[in-house]
């Protein structure tokens, strides 16, 4: 006759031997946290992931928290079996190379923390450079902002935190990725100013009616994209990736209403890849637009093209 803690173990001994993360739970038994530290980093360094050490201590804060992992390496009562055996699923499926945002289910950009999911790009450190962008250009203290292509929010939701007058519609043709953009905006407090539609680019938006407009395109060339990384490969949208043959098809799509739903002198501030800023410039002059600019990022690449639908700023 079993009892109530009986039941008990052979539920965590089932739940143990069905977890896909079995070899983790089994390799790291009776090891100590520093131990599983460094089995951990090797195993994601074999595994051909960079930043191995900085990726497994963002995996070990998760799963410690509140407690930091400095206080869980001196108190090993803090560390539970329950929070090792957390972190062996975290792991498997990083060495699966499941992208770390979506292992997790966050990624910090800007001064926010926005949930990720495989149905929208993960927020790129490199695209923080065009929030910087529209920042500095633009510091009325009140305007209407259209983000299309707008994913997890990222762009729309960053520069929203920073003005309090401003407004914005993101647009995106994925019913998933505009159920993440609506979360990410009640998660990020902003959603009493920020908008969210389902469609192509701007087709069917009121004329004249943004200040600014800002996009993050698809720009990958085609034949590029089977020689990604597998992290983007295989666990993010191809349709936030594939710009088609060159690489612009998503620049011209969105060029041919720009010039009619941007207000005068208004604003468009595109992300490009780092070798695009010579073809995407010549798009955006060709659609009418003026003071066209390449901004480069901290790293001295091609990361922001601009211009104004009006007098040369």
């Amino acid at each position: 006759m079993t009892g109530p803690f009986d039941k008990m173990v052979g539920d965590a001994r089932a739940q143990f031997d069905a977890a896909p993360s079995k070899p983790l739970r089994e390799a790291w038994q009776g090891m100590g946290l520093a131990d599983i530290r460094s089995d951990l980093v090797r195993r994601l360094g074999e595994a051909g992931i960079d930043e191995a050490a900085v990726e497994a201590r963002h995996m070990l804060n998760h799963v410690l928290a509140p407690a930091t992992l400095a206080e869980a390496l001196a108190d090993p009562a803090l560390v539970s079996w329950q929070r090792v055996a957390h972190l062996a699923d975290l792991a498997w499926e990083r060495l699966q190379r499941k992208p770390l945002s979506q292992v997790l289910g966050s990624q910090p950009f800007w001064t926010l923390d926005l949930a990720v999911t495989p149905d929208v790009l993960t927020p790129r450190a490199d695209t923080e450079t065009l929030v910087e962008v529209v920042l500095s250009r633009c510091e009325g203290q009140e305007a209407r902002m259209l983000d299309l292509g707008t994913g997890s929010g990222a762009i729309l939701l960053a520069l929203l935190s920073e003005r309090p007058g401003w407004t914005g519609l993101g647009v995106d043709l994925s019913g998933e990725a505009l159920t993440v953009a609506r979360g990410n905006a009640e998660r990020c407090g902003l959603a009493n100013r920020a908008a969210f539609v389902r469609g192509r680019w701007s087709a069917g938006l009121e004329r004249a009616a943004f200040d600014i407009v800002i996009s993050n395109p698809p720009y990958i060339v085609s034949d590029v994209l089977a020689g990604l990384e597998p992290e983007v490969r295989e666990h993010e949208p191809a349709l936030a990736l594939d710009g088609g043959a060159d690489g612009l098809d998503a620049y011209r799509d969105i060029l041919r209403d720009v010039p009619e739903i941007l207000k005068r002198n208004g604003m468009l501030a595109f992300e490009i890849g780092y070798d695009q800023g010579v073809s995407v410039s010549d798009l955006v002059r060709a659609a009418g637009l003026s003071g066209v600019a390449v901004i480069r990022d901290l790293s001295g690449q091609d990361r922001v093209v601009i211009g104004y639908n009006g007098e040369n700023r």
